[in-house]
């Protein structure tokens, strides 16, 4: 596993709240994944990204699934044109 370089402030994937991870820790998958910068690792190399950990928890926030998205089945709505009230 990847070793921290340098201090780090992190928000936790499904937490939401934030994490302080000190130099030479070793975080959670998780929280290795939130950590882009390479300057943050040792030896500047990024750890290989857990497909297990991506696929736990609720989506990233202000993010929606693909599969929310509306299907070609269901039909648009018709609109109407408005009519001038009578006098």
């Amino acid at each position: 596993m990847a070793r921290l370089s340098a201090a780090v402030h992190v928000q936790h994937p499904t937490t939401r709240e934030w994490v302080v991870l000190d130099p030479g820790e070793e975080p959670a998958p998780e929280l290795a994944a939130e950590i882009t910068n390479p300057d943050a690792w040792e030896n500047g190399v990024l750890p290989e990204p857990n497909a297990d950990a991506e696929s736990e928890g609720p989506p990233p926030f202000g993010f929606t699934p693909d599969e929310s998205s509306p299907s070609e089945s269901e039909p648009e709505p018709v609109t109407q044109r408005r009519r001038k009230a009578t006098t």
